[in-house]
């Protein structure tokens, strides 16, 4: 049975886009003092470096995409391996942030405001694509993946880092409970990682995830079987995030990095 979008269904639409386009921009604020999302080692480069290679080798001169980029911190990565890097975001204070850190790190990456589920670019212009943390957010990821695999050559790859941020484990849900109970106790950790997701930031953070496509959490087989519905092949799931978690244990409480180690996050690599 086809079913087709009402006015009221594509003004919903254009709404939510709009709400978590404000949600990010507001969030460029503070995005590069929180852990998790900036890089705060030389060993946390490292392991990012690592989970690229691993699935995208090296550089080469070959162009590379970075979706929903941010403050451009996988693309920093992936121009270290030597990729032709191009970022793109919707959030223009992000873009500033972006151009403003390739700017101090003698970097020439190109920045453009675009959205990821209908990116404007010719057909085949990159030899890679990658996000970290967008497919989450994605109104309509059918239409998001075609249009990625549009924009690849033959033979390129689409690398996307994510996790299920709904359902937590059961190791999760109690370092959570405990966190909140010392919270109420006065006794919760002073530090940047809660600061951002206070208030009316963790209200519209929560009111958008109910809406978007997967809030019922982006598992990685839901992400996968969407992959290869819209025509990527060798679709592989990597879970082996733990060189990566264990560098930015450091940097959060200890409940929260034992929150973070046992979320559903995972790394898939689809080709073209």
């Amino acid at each position: 049975m086809t079913t087709h979008a009402t006015p009221s269904a594509s003004l919903s639409n254009l709404g939510l886009r709009d709400e978590i386009k404000a949600y990010w921009s507001k969030r460029a604020e503070t995005f590069d003092t929180q852990p998790g999302h900036e890089i705060f080692s030389e060993e946390e480069r490292r392991a990012w470096h690592a989970l690229l290679e691993k699935h995208l080798g090296r550089g080469e001169g070959r162009a590379a995409l970075d979706l929903a980029c941010g403050t451009a911190v996988v693309s920093h990565l992936l121009d270290d391996l030597g990729f032709k890097v191009t970022g793109m975001d919707w959030s223009e204070p992000m873009l500033d942030r972006a151009r403003a850190k390739a700017k101090n790190r003698g970097r020439t990456i190109r920045f453009y405001l675009g959205d990821a589920e209908n990116t404007m670019e010719p057909d085949e212009s990159y030899d890679v694509i990658t996000n970290r943390h967008l497919v989450w957010t994605l109104v309509d990821p059918s239409a998001a993946f075609r249009e990625w695999h549009r924009l690849l050559k033959s033979g390129g790859k689409l690398l996307v880092v994510d996790g299920d941020f709904v359902n937590p484990g059961p190791v999760a849900r109690i370092a959570r409970k405990l966190s909140e109970l010392l919270k109420r106790l006065g006794l919760g950790p002073k530090s940047v990682e809660n600061g951002p997701m206070a208030g009316d930031m963790a209200a519209t953070h929560a009111s958008i995830l109910s809406r978007v496509h997967f809030c019922d959490g982006a598992r990685a087989e839901a992400v996968m079987a969407l992959l290869n519905e819209a025509g990527f092949s060798k679709v592989t799931l990597d879970r082996d995030m733990r060189a990566i978690h264990r560098t930015q244990r450091r940097n959060f409480s200890f409940l929260k990095g034992l929150e973070r180690a046992t979320q559903h996050r995972y790394a898939i690599c689809a080709e073209k």
